[in-house]
């Protein structure tokens, strides 16, 4: 007999997530579909979720423990579980609490995005036990988080009142593939009259769904918010009521600005003076303007965040905070109006001791230094998450001791892991996700393949080793998400809630930010002027920063597509759909840099600089500007290439709660004919 379930896709798109209905017949699944009752993407299921249902029965996938007595060597054993833990709690104990340490991916979070409860029972072991936990938001958003709090506008409007209120939308950074249901709602504004333009270095699928684009050079975002905001200052196009009432700092902003005029911003950015002064008026005059901020090609960068701290000021500039149809959309870990959770961290009871900081470079001197002897990965593949990876993979290989728990194997666990542990997917185990607006059950349809076991079960299972008391005083796989949902936001809602609603309930949240004009800043207002910046040794004022000197003449980016998101399932090399979609890495390359170097469209090439090379295919393009060249991130080996030095003093990278302490991707290359036929080994 077939069944029908209602769930939620296993990739992590966030902030809108897409709903999904999975159909299965005698213990198997037969078919996925997008939820066209689901609320958030009304049936919207894009590639990454149709090749979901490649998880489940795929020959490569992880289905027993094992273990290996030599890194490097293909020569896994199968073991027991028992066995597999033992030796696992055996070497935690050997190295002592705080040499070990616990970093998690994606990987860890497919079915439970949102609401974060296999990283609160985590953080939660690792706070009781005493031992090393890094915050992953240091991947992906929160050097951009960072600066946004800085000017005091994290919170975001909801991707729906976009579609319905705002009359200008600027796509900043914003790559549709991160977000791509979130374009239904753009087309909606867009059949209002509302105007769309694409800011960012290169012309993404967003694109076409814009009616003016901006193409600046790498990590010169900041040039072009401060050159706008000169303008709009100068022309006194901004909301003088609302800078009076809700910012601080404009008087020192507006003389900081005399220095950035639109000709100061076009030399840096690489976009004419005329249009830098056009687009700000267009923005200011535009009532309400909604920014949708990136991204990965926009703040994997060393002057990344000020990218973020700069465009922040633009809608209190012009009064665009706190009304429907303005400020800043959904992006990638913005929260909404009055959204929350509960927390089971017990943060208050983890015993005191040396912590390597949540800081990207800091850990990879732990790797290397000893203060972190034993790491277990959860759901990552760290040489392709961390900047810098050469140096990172001396680390891994001087640790005593190396677990990885996933649904395949990846490249840090070939080269460095002891164990492998099969993990579940998403349709094996309880779980739940939540979107801006919504909040979604994920229910446990399918028992686990193999002898693969949920991270609950593992975790539960460390904590009892190692004496870990109290790590899990609940009854059953429901009790850690009732706690975790015990919010207003939820309406305190529970697992068993939940089902009897259909798997689907609304959030007790507004649909615009700040709509109580109150913002995350010391003063409670927009600070253009960030004293706590300048306590932290950080510009007080927006500023630009160039990106450091090279003898490399080409300015590299990476970022998302729509066949690969994150580095779970292999970096989406492990499900046949995604990897025939996306076969092998391809640089996109201006026409004049790639006459200028004698290479043509489709030609074998190495990407190279002084930290390493890799190689991949020629994609020429005039969609990318001279000087500038870009790459979907995660393949095998890119982030040789990339630099991984600190952005943030250690003090600031937890200022906001969640961590800033992202490296600098910057990379500056120089890029020629491969040496030889390049033959794709993906």
């Amino acid at each position: 007999m077939r069944q029908v379930v209602r769930t939620m896709c296993p990739m992590n798109c966030h902030p809108t997530l897409c709903g999904m209905l999975v159909e299965i017949e005698d213990g198997r699944l037969v078919k996925v579909s997008g939820d066209p009752d689901n609320p958030d993407s009304q049936g919207f299921l894009c590639i990454r979720g149709q090749a979901s249902r490649e998880i489940l029965d795929n020959p490569r996938r992880l289905l027993h423990p094992m273990v290996r007595a030599r890194r490097g060597e293909d020569a896994w054993r199968r073991a027991s579980w028992d066995e597999a833990l033992d030796l696992i709690a055996a070497r935690m104990r050997a190295a002592g609490r705080e040499a070990v340490g616990a970093w998690s991916g994606h990987g860890l979070f497919a079915n439970n995005y949102g609401t974060r409860i296999h990283s609160h029972l985590l953080r939660r072991f690792a706070n009781l036990y005493g031992c090393q936990w890094w915050n992953p938001t240091m991947v992906c958003w929160g050097l951009g988080g960072f600066g946004l709090g800085l000017t005091g506008a994290l919170e975001v409007n909801t991707k729906e009142d976009m579609g319905a209120h705002a009359a200008l939308i600027v796509l900043w950074g914003a790559n549709l593939a991160s977000q791509p249901n979130t374009a239904r709602h753009i087309t909606a504004a867009r059949r209002r009259g509302a105007g769309v333009i694409v800011i960012d270095v290169r012309e993404t699928e967003a694109a076409a769904q814009a009616d003016e684009v901006v193409l600046l050079r790498p990590g010169t975002d900041a040039a072009l918010a401060l050159g706008m905001m000169h303008v709009i200052v100068r022309e006194s196009l901004h909301d003088r009521e609302f800078v009076a009432r809700h910012t601080v700092g404009f008087d020192a902003l507006a003389a900081h600005l005399e220095k950035h005029p639109p000709e100061w911003a076009a030399a840096v950015t690489g976009v004419a003076a005329g249009h830098i002064a056009a687009l700000a008026r267009r923005y200011a005059i535009a009532k309400p303007a909604m920014i949708l901020l990136g991204g990965s090609s926009m703040h994997k960068g060393s002057n990344g965040w000020h990218g973020a701290r700069a465009v922040g000021c633009l809608p209190a500039l012009t009064g665009n905070l706190g009304v429907a149809g303005g400020g800043f959309g959904p992006r990638h870990g913005g929260a909404s109006h009055g959204q929350g959770l509960a927390t089971i961290v017990a943060q208050e009871r983890r015993p005191p001791g040396a912590d390597v900081p949540n800081q990207m470079p800091r850990i990879t001197e732990a790797l290397g230094d000893g203060r972190v002897r034993v790491l277990l990965l959860l759901g990552t593949d760290m040489l392709s998450s961390y900047a810098d990876a050469g140096r990172v993979a001396e680390g891994l290989g001087r640790l005593d001791f190396v677990a990885s728990y996933d649904l395949f194997l990846n490249d840090t666990a070939r080269r460095f892991a002891d164990v492998v542990l099969p993990a579940t997917a998403w349709l094996e185990e309880l779980g739940g996700k939540s979107t801006n607006t919504h909040l979604y059950l994920m229910p446990k349809v399918l028992e686990p393949a193999g002898e693969a076991r949920s991270p609950m079960w593992l975790l539960r299972e460390l904590a009892r080793r190692l004496d870990v008391a109290d790590f899990f005083p609940w009854a059953d796989d429901a009790g850690p998400i009732d706690a975790i949902l015990d919010h207003p936001t939820t309406g305190h809602a529970t697992v068993a809630a939940l089902a009897a609603e259909g798997g689907m309930r609304a959030l007790n949240v507004s649909h615009v930010a700040h709509p109580d004009q109150t913002f995350s800043t010391p003063s409670g207002k927009i600070e253009f002027y960030s004293e706590r910046a300048r306590a932290l040794g950080l510009p007080p004022l927006p500023v630009h920063e160039d990106l450091p000197v090279s003898p490399y003449p080409l300015v590299f980016r990476q970022g998302r597509t729509l066949t690969q998101f994150h580095a779970f399932y292999d970096h989406g090399r492990a499900l046949p759909t995604l990897a025939a979609a996306d076969p092998e890495p391809r640089l996109w390359l201006a026409p004049a840099d790639a006459a200028a170097r004698g290479i043509v469209d489709g030609a074998a090439i190495r990407i190279y600089n002084a930290r390493g090379e890799f190689e991949a295919r020629a994609h020429v393009t005039p969609r990318i500007p001279a000087g500038a060249v870009w790459m979907r991130d995660g393949w095998e080996g890119l982030n040789r290439l990339t630099d991984g030095r600190a952005v943030l003093p250690d003090a600031a990278v937890d200022v906001f709660g969640f961590s800033a302490g992202q490296a600098a991707f910057d990379a500056r290359v120089e890029v020629a004919p491969a040496r030889k036929t390049f033959k794709s080994d993906w």
